[in-house]
Parts: structure tokens; C-alpha cells; sequence
């Protein structure tokens, strides 16, 4: 069978693109999808080919594998020769808390007088905080991590910000997820990670969400799934190993780009069915939702050595205008506990591997350090960082300048600590990455080391 094939006449030439032309391939893919709907019935009735399928969309049957083609950023097929074995670099996992999180709920500084005056009703009192050092401790509704702090595995940096500060929820999410990055890259800082790491298995990326973390956007080709579902072909169970089949012989000895997406998802569907039944095997003690589901699956795949090496999650919630409460009660104590509750069973379901994952938990800013009208607090700037697991040192760093109105701006903690700083520190105590490689990632930033993770 000749590997020619003819393009859509409604789309672009495929022979057009060039190897590396990824982004452009799934587009183009997609439009092909869309514009041959009507044809994949016909298509199926009378056979389908290879040619049809990279020409008419994928055929019906598994039109389904074109939409998660388009969906899902699949990674390496397998292990680089050369590639560091499982388990010589810890797992990176960065969760991000979407709404811009108030930091001095969560991690407060207990023994600043200015606290109850800024903070007349929704301050927590120093008495019922989880200690982190003599001047912060932690919200008690993150109490399921007390053994993880009282072992020092929880490190905090407090009034921490972004380069460009902003106000704006998607202005200040894409400057931190673009890792402050100033220049015209639209990449984001895992994916530059990423590429400075090297190959790695079919796994070595994951976005755990619904769509593709910005954060991860760009050429590192991480695979979206919230499930094991995810993983496999979204066509009828009585057609599922026909439909492998059929795709492992059309793409066999083809050289274009999306044969290497087709073969890997191959892949990625020929392990589904053993995640499945390897996340089963153990009983569910996360809690309900969708951060615990999330979670559950992924310390599946890093417990299981399927090679992750970075991972997102998302939880969203955090944008408090009204109904913060204190220590007692309010929306923070609920989402604080949801986090806790999540993280807690996380590292308690990965067992051995726990000592070789690190968790980092960001916010795109802080808000602002005088409560409002309704009981909440607004958008401010300096906000807070938080990692914890394998190779974290315990404690709070970074620099702190109190409360006192002479050292806020405008009614805002100054953000006086850099995010590039601590995700700088996070990646060579992760990742491996070296100064040089580092400073490349942040577009040239000498980071200032904080000392909150050991090197691998």
C-alpha cells in the first residue's frame, strides 16, 4: 500500500507540514474531521483505507480518535535511549489553585499585631494555626497535612508575585504559567522544562484536567486525562480491538506526523484497560469531587512507574470576594479542607513513592490585606507558594516585611518575593535541570536559591 494520500478539498495540503509541525497538524486534523461527518457513514459502509483515514477524518468508528487526537497532546512512545531510569528524578507535581488564592488566610502570620486590625472578623487566631516557625503557622482546616508538617515535609514562601503585577485573573494566570516569561514565547515554563529534560516515556507529562494546562502548552506534547476512561478510544466496546487493529496496521511503516500521534495513542490505549484495574485494586480514600478523582489516577500512573515526570492539576474556588470566615467556618475552611483532605490521601496512596514526589501548590496573586465590606478580601498582589513531599525542607523562606502600612503598597502586600525564584529552585530539586538550564527556562534569570528543596 502506497504511503501518498490526497488532501481534503476543503483543507489544506497535509504534505504541507513538516515533522515538527505539530500544533498545525492537530488543527488541520480537526478541520478534517469536521468537514468529512457527513462522508464517515459511506465511508464505513464501504470500506476504509489508509488514505481515507488520513484524507476523510479517520473514518467512522474511530472519528473518536481524531477528536482525542485534537484534545489530547500525546508524549514519546516510550523510553530515550539514554533516558534516566524511573524513579532517579522525583515527580513534579504543580497544582494550581485558580481564583487567586488569599494567602494570609492560609498561612498566617500570627504574631503581627496589624493582622486584627486589618482583619477584624476573619482572622484566624494565632491559638488554633498548625505552627510552621515562630512567626506563621498554617489554617487548622489543612489539618489532615499535620503529619507531613510535623515531619518538616511542608515548606511555605509568603508574599510572593509574578513580575508583571496585575489584578486580572487571566493576566496574572498566563504570566505565572508562562513562568514570567517577557519575550513573544506563548510556551509555557513545564513545557520549556520539559524540553531541557529530554525524552521520556508515554507518560512523562499529564495533564490531569479537562483541557490542556497553560502551563504545559507548547511542544512538550503532555497527554490530558481525568480518568483512565480518557486513555482509550471513544468507540463501542464490541469495536474497540477491531478498531486497534485496523489502526495498527493502516499507520505501520508510515513517516508523518500524525502516524507518531495515532501509534502513541495506541499505546497509551493498549495500558488503559491495566490503570484501570490497577487503580481499582485499592480502595478509594479520596474525597468526593473532581481534585480527589484527579488525584487518584495520577498517583496510579506514578505509583505504577509509568514514568511521570511532570504533572498539573487544577482546583478552582479561590476568587473570595464575600464569606471568607475565620478558622470556624466560611468558604476558605471548605476549600482549605478540600485541599488537605485531597493532598492528604495523595501521598498516603503513593507509599513508597511519596519520598520521590514533590507537590508545589501556586495562585496566580494574593489579595489584598484589609477585609471588604462583605467579609471577604479582594485582589491584591503578594500571595503564596507552598511545596511540600520528597526533598522539601520544612519551614518558611523568602523574605517578610509584616504588616505595618509602611511596608504595603497601596494596601497590598508588595510581593517581595519572585515566583521565578522559587519555580527556578523547584525544577533543578525536580527535574534535575542545571543553572544554565534553569536560567534558559526563565529567559535568562539568576535565580536567588530559598533553600526549601534539596537537591536530587
Amino acid at each position: 500500500m502506497s504511503n501518498d494520500f490526497m488532501p481534503h478539498p476543503d483543507c489544506p495540503d497535509w504534505r504541507d507540514l513538516g515533522p515538527n509541525d505539530d500544533e498545525a497538524m492537530i488543527r488541520l486534523m480537526g478541520e478534517a474531521v469536521r468537514a468529512d461527518a457527513d462522508e464517515r457513514p459511506e465511508q464505513w459502509r464501504r470500506g476504509f483505507t489508509r488514505r481515507q483515514v488520513l484524507a476523510g477524518g479517520l473514518g467512522f468508528g474511530v472519528a473518536a480518535l481524531g477528536a482525542q487526537l485534537v484534545t489530547t497532546r500525546v508524549s514519546y512512545a516510550q523510553a530515550a535511549d539514554g533516558a534516566d531510569e524511573v524513579g532517579t528524578r522525583r515527580t513534579l507535581v504543580v497544582v494550581f489553585l485558580r481564583g487567586g488564592m488569599d494567602g494570609l488566610s492560609v498561612l498566617v502570620p500570627a504574631d503581627d499585631p496589624q493582622l486584627q486590625v486589618w482583619r477584624p472578623d476573619i482572622a484566624v487566631r494565632p491559638g488554633n494555626l498548625m505552627r510552621m516557625d515562630e512567626r506563621f503557622g498554617l489554617h487548622p482546616a489543612l489539618g489532615a497535612l499535620k503529619p507531613m508538617i510535623d515531619r518538616g515535609l511542608v515548606a511555605a514562601v509568603p508574599d510572593i508575585a509574578t513580575p508583571q503585577l496585575t489584578r486580572s485573573h487571566f493576566q496574572a494566570q498566563d504570566c505565572l504559567e508562562r513562568g514570567g516569561s517577557g519575550g513573544a514565547s506563548s510556551r509555557g515554563w513545564l513545557d520549556r522544562v520539559l524540553e531541557a529534560s529530554g525524552e521520556g516515556t508515554t507518560f512523562r507529562s499529564m495533564s490531569m484536567t479537562s483541557n490542556l494546562t497553560r502551563s504545559l502548552a507548547g511542544v512538550s506534547r503532555s497527554l490530558v486525562a481525568e480518568h483512565p476512561s480518557d486513555l482509550t478510544f471513544r468507540s463501542p466496546r464490541e469495536w474497540g480491538g477491531a478498531t486497534r487493529d485496523a489502526l495498527s496496521v493502516l499507520y505501520t511503516g508510515l513517516d508523518h506526523p500524525i502516524a507518531v500521534h495515532a501509534r502513541i495513542a495506541l499505546d497509551v490505549d493498549a495500558q488503559a484497560a491495566t490503570i484501570a484495574a490497577s487503580q481499582d485494586s485499592r480502595p478509594d480514600i479520596y474525597p468526593e469531587g473532581e481534585f480527589g478523582q484527579q488525584l487518584r489516577m495520577l498517583s496510579t500512573l506514578i505509583r505504577d512507574d509509568m514514568g511521570v515526570r511532570v504533572a498539573t492539576v487544577d482546583l478552582g474556588g479561590w476568587d473570595m470576594h464575600t464569606g471568607v470566615g475565620d478558622e470556624g467556618s466560611g468558604d476558605m475552611k471548605d476549600m482549605l479542607t478540600a485541599l488537605g483532605d485531597g493532598l492528604a490521601a495523595f501521598f498516603t496512596d503513593l507509599g513508597e513513592k511519596a519520598d520521590t514526589t514533590t507537590v508545589i501548590l501556586m495562585s496566580e496573586f494574593g489579595r489584598r490585606v484589609n477585609q471588604n465590606a462583605s467579609g471577604g478580601v479582594d485582589h491584591g498582589h503578594g500571595g503564596l507558594a507552598i511545596a511540600m513531599g520528597g526533598g522539601v525542607r520544612g519551614g518558611v523562606y523568602g523574605e517578610w516585611r509584616g504588616l505595618d502600612s509602611a511596608m504595603l503598597e497601596t494596601g497590598d502586600l508588595p510581593g517581595t518575593n519572585d515566583f521565578r525564584d522559587f519555580l527556578s529552585e523547584v525544577v533543578q530539586g525536580t527535574v534535575g535541570l542545571s543553572s544554565a538550564q534553569t536560567s534558559a527556562v526563565f529567559d535568562g534569570w539568576r535565580p536567588t536559591t530559598m533553600g526549601f528543596l534539596a537537591p536530587v
